[in-house]
């Protein structure tokens, strides 16, 4: 799952060029891909592109009186097909993390909870999203992958979803980088990754995509 978040080079037809290129490079080497544009972006995305589009947030309340906010009906009038919840840049409390699970299950769409450590992964996982992603946030953006610099968070976040949650997958993220680092969360249990400034901050994103998805 490839997080645009907000950088201006992925956003309006910046975001759609990148996603053509995820969506192509992942047919192409046959491994499953989504992701996840500024929600201005969303509608575009998930109706030029043939690969899941989520949001990167949702607001566990009902559509309505609510400026600024994203509710999960808005998330699927837009024709995305889930969310991330919980990211460490966009913090919710865990209570507001079981709603927005709930509301987007009930809406028929995919929830990915971001988790900071084992602890956190092993209370969040009791929500039962269809995905788990650890991401410890002192890693985030910077040059040191969580599976390489803190395999154990890894290893025991995915221990800990089995354990509590036995068909939510785990997905890593922090640092991800290139296709060594891919291949060391596969070995430590992930399903897959989340990333972001690999891609979205790479010169050549195109290239980045490649390299990433060389490592499944």
């Amino acid at each position: 799952m490839l997080n645009l978040k907000t950088y201006p080079s992925a956003m309006g037809a910046g975001a759609e060029r990148i996603g053509r290129w995820l969506e192509e490079e992942g047919h192409a080497s046959g491994v499953a891909t989504a992701i996840a544009p500024a929600f201005p972006d969303l509608g575009r995305l998930a109706h030029a592109l043939g690969i899941p589009v989520f949001a990167q947030h949702v607001d566990p309340m009902d559509a309505g009186a609510h400026t600024g906010f994203v509710p999960v009906d808005a998330v699927a009038a837009a024709g995305g097909q889930g969310s991330l919840v919980n990211h460490s840049e966009h913090p919710i409390s865990p209570g507001e993390t079981r709603e927005a699970v709930r509301r987007i299950a009930a809406a028929g769409l995919t929830a990915v909870v971001c988790a900071r450590d084992v602890p956190a992964a092993r209370r969040l996982a009791r929500t039962r999203p269809a995905y788990l992603a650890v991401e410890p946030p002192e890693l985030i953006g910077g040059d040191r992958a969580v599976s390489t610099a803190r395999p154990e968070v890894v290893s025991g976040t995915v221990a800990a979803v089995r354990a509590v949650a036995p068909s939510t997958h785990t997905l890593c993220g922090a640092g991800v980088h290139d296709r060594r680092d891919v291949r060391a969360a596969l070995a430590l249990g992930a399903d897959g990754v989340l990333v972001a400034s690999a891609v979205t901050r790479a010169d050549d994103p195109r290239a980045a995509i490649r390299e990433l998805l060389a490592g499944f």
